[in-house]
């Protein structure tokens, strides 16, 4: 049995691994002689004290001890086996086809979108033309919203299933080690594409189908099951497994179901704006000055603040990242934001968004599952208009948005469409503003430095999660009052990330395997 061991060293010492040793040593009665391998199982940075350091957790494996390894995935031949139809080929549509196949099942993927190649073509028109594709854009095609939105696998929901698992299939797919043992992994937008396209084409070997430009456009129910679907408003197909991996921008699904009597609800989300500042500051405050050192990464932050009753929090913070024209409609404008492999631009942003519930909405009706979806929608589009109807963003310094002053002027920031100079206090609903702004005078006072006229917002932030909820049974992941559909990961309430909704996407396809009791 292996031992672990808990260590903590200087940066400039991450690959000496005598030193390493040295330390493990110092704690374990063991010398090199009795060791016959050993290697990082866990690497975090602890930046909490003036001095950074590296903890490490380092596991060692006596001479005389076996030492196990693990399988890499496998296919089989499922291409005459059941059926399941996935919809969506995100992380959650990807990783339940992938289950599907470990499971003896034929998955079937429709996704609205374009795969990874076609799919750059409207990214750039976006970036360039301020033209929206609703159905080829950040948030739809292959893999996802993830595929160009960053690739962080860092999740909180430990208790939801297998986490190595999930992690382990991504490095079997082309990712790097070195995801299974950062505490906050993370493989960038640069490389996602090409272990997608790996997944898709391991999928098709195994006899799975992958269908692009397939958009679910209507759904049959009888009897309270699930019988079929149409797509692209063509013939019906016939299913009786039906999982559902949308996303969280999809709304038209959401319309739909209510439309064909399959319940949805409001749910709580978060929105606000994302921000954008110089990359060095951020390293300058977070490293206690020490930002020259070559051997720390960019610094990240995490931020919260609780502001007349709501939570106001950090989201999605991208180290020399980028901001993105995320809108999936033509009368929109929405942000998010990512970064490459390297994380070596010179911009660090991230979502500052504030925690809403339907109740908190103006127009709150119990009887309304769009309400939060409603005041989404709104956002954005008020947005779009302030920026001039294109895809630029409405913009401000922060301390002229604290002090509701409109910029006289916006310095270069990483979000390529361009900016727009506005008063956000007069575009955003007041519950946002005014919860936004205490939090940037409590942020500024947690971060010295962060609090800065430098730092520009840019609105919205506003896809940090799905508005609506599919509800489903929390034992058989169905529908809760129609069989054979399974509500899957962010689109329909379930999940928040990568991870979280691959590891929501097995766990539906679990539930499909046991109940066509296949093995």
């Amino acid at each position: 049995m292996s031992h672990l061991v808990q260590i903590s060293i200087l940066p400039h010492r991450l690959e000496d691994e005598e030193h390493i040793l040295d330390k493990v040593f110092e704690k374990v009665k063991l010398g090199m002689d009795d060791v016959q391998k050993w290697n990082i199982r866990k690497r975090s940075i602890d930046a909490r004290q003036k001095k950074v350091k590296y903890n490490l957790q380092i596991e060692i494996w006596e001479k005389g001890e076996e030492i196990t390894s693990r399988e890499i995935y496998k296919i089989q031949d499922v291409s005459e086996a059941k059926e399941v139809a996935i919809i969506g080929a995100g992380p959650a549509g990807l990783y339940a086809a992938l289950r599907a196949i470990e499971g003896g099942m034929k998955p079937i993927i429709y996704e609205r979108g374009k795969d990874v190649r076609s799919r750059r073509r409207d990214l750039a028109a976006i970036n360039k033309n301020h033209i929206v594709n609703p159905e080829s854009n950040y948030c739809f095609g292959e893999g996802g919203a993830g595929t160009y939105s960053d690739g962080k696998l860092y999740t909180r929901s430990k208790k939801r299933g297998n986490v190595l698992k999930a992690l382990e299939w991504f490095v079997d797919f082309g990712a790097t080690p070195d995801i299974l043992i950062d505490a906050h992994p993370h493989i960038g937008t640069n490389k996602l594409p090409q272990i997608i396209t790996s997944m898709r084409e391991t999928i098709e070997k195994a006899g799975g189908q992958v269908h692009f430009s397939s958009k679910m456009t209507d759904i049959r129910h009888e009897n309270k099951q699930i019988t079929g679907i149409q797509i692209n408003d063509g013939e019906w197909l016939t299913y009786d497994n039906v999982i559902l991996a949308t996303g969280h921008s999809a709304r038209d699904i959401f319309y739909l179901l209510h439309k064909r009597g399959i319940k949805v609800q409001a749910k709580p989300f978060a929105i606000g704006v994302r921000i954008e500042h110089q990359q060095e500051l951020i390293d300058q405050i977070q490293y206690h000055g020490d930002d020259q050192n070559p051997y720390l990464p960019p610094a990240s932050y995490s931020l919260v603040e609780q502001v007349d009753g709501m939570g106001v929090y950090s989201f999605c913070m991208c180290p020399g990242g980028i901001i993105a024209p995320c809108a999936t409609d033509t009368d929109e404008v929405v942000t998010n934001g990512w970064s490459p492999s390297k994380r070596n631009n010179p911009y660090a942003n991230s979502g500052i968004v504030v925690s809403v519930s339907p109740e908190d909405l103006p127009n709150y009706s119990p009887e309304d599952p769009f309400v939060s979806l409603n005041f989404q929608k709104q956002v954005e589009h008020d947005c779009w208009v302030a920026a001039g109807k294109t895809q630029n963003v409405p913009a401000q310094r922060m301390i002229d948005f604290v002090e509701g002053k409109t910029s006289t002027d916006l310095p270069k920031t990483s979000y390529f469409p361009g900016l727009t100079s506005v008063d956000l206090n007069k575009i955003l609903p007041e519950l946002l503003a005014t919860r936004l702004s205490a939090a940037f005078l409590a942020f500024g006072k947690k971060m010295k430095g962060y609090y800065t006229n430098e730092a520009i917002l840019h609105a919205p932030e506003s896809r940090t999660s799905s508005p609506v909820q599919i509800p489903r049974d929390p034992f058989t992941m169905e529908h809760i009052e129609i069989k054979g559909l399974y509500p899957c990961a962010e689109g329909a309430g379930y999940a928040g990330g990568i991870i979280s909704a691959a590891i929501d996407g097995i766990n539906c396809m679990d539930r499909v395997i046991v109940k066509n009791q296949i093995f």
